[in-house]
């Protein structure tokens, strides 16, 4: 085990560095220090290793996450099949899962400027809600959240209507921002896959 960093780099900035979307001169300053200190560098072969692992089971089609537009051309770069939907607020998408699929990603856009907080409902087609992302971390500037549902649910899913919420959290209490309704049709079978 190598010596504690007296001025660790930190984890957003390693996947900032990670995922190449630092300004050149930081990303001189990361590299400079990553040269010289082995606990940062092995802080960023965890990072690495964890991505790994999760490439593996998003492949299984196991992982529902909110995910960065960074981290969506990645995995589309390293070979896996991305189906998009984009969605407006208020808006609705027919929707499906191929066979070919790897990963089927709503795009969610919305006016975020201002927000601290923003949870992500998921909703029956009266609008009861089944399950809740919280605390997702949004950017004004980018105004969209990019959810990744679980694949191999959305598989198994018969048709239906999915009604999607986002909601500003703050002090307590919960405001509407946007809602999306997602139409799914199952579907039909393809090769397996492993």
């Amino acid at each position: 085990m190598s010596a504690a960093c007296g001025t660790p780099l930190g984890l957003s900035l390693l996947v900032d560095y990670w995922l190449a979307e630092l300004a050149p001169a930081d990303e001189e300053r990361v590299e400079a220090h990553l040269l010289g200190c082995a606990s940062c560098g092995y802080e960023l072969r965890s990072l690495v290793n964890l991505a790994g692992g999760i490439r593996r089971v998003t492949r299984k089609g196991a992982v529902r996450a909110v995910v960065t537009r960074a981290f969506l051309e990645r995995v589309a770069a390293d070979g896996l099949r991305v189906r998009e939907y984009r969605v407006a607020p208020g808006g609705s998408v027919q929707c499906t899962v191929a066979p070919e699929d790897d990963l089927v990603v709503a795009r969610l856009s919305a006016g975020l400027e201002g927000i601290g907080r923003v949870d992500l409902a998921i909703c029956d087609d009266s609008g009861r809600e089944r399950e809740r992302v919280r605390d997702i971390p949004v950017s004004g500037a980018h105004g969209e959240v990019v959810f990744l549902p679980r694949t191999a649910s959305l598989r198994a899913a018969p048709a239906g209507v999915d009604r999607l919420k986002l909601l500003a959290v703050e002090q307590g209490a919960e405001r509407l921002l946007a809602e999306y309704i997602f139409v799914h049709t199952p579907s039909p079978a393809g090769p397996a896959r492993g």
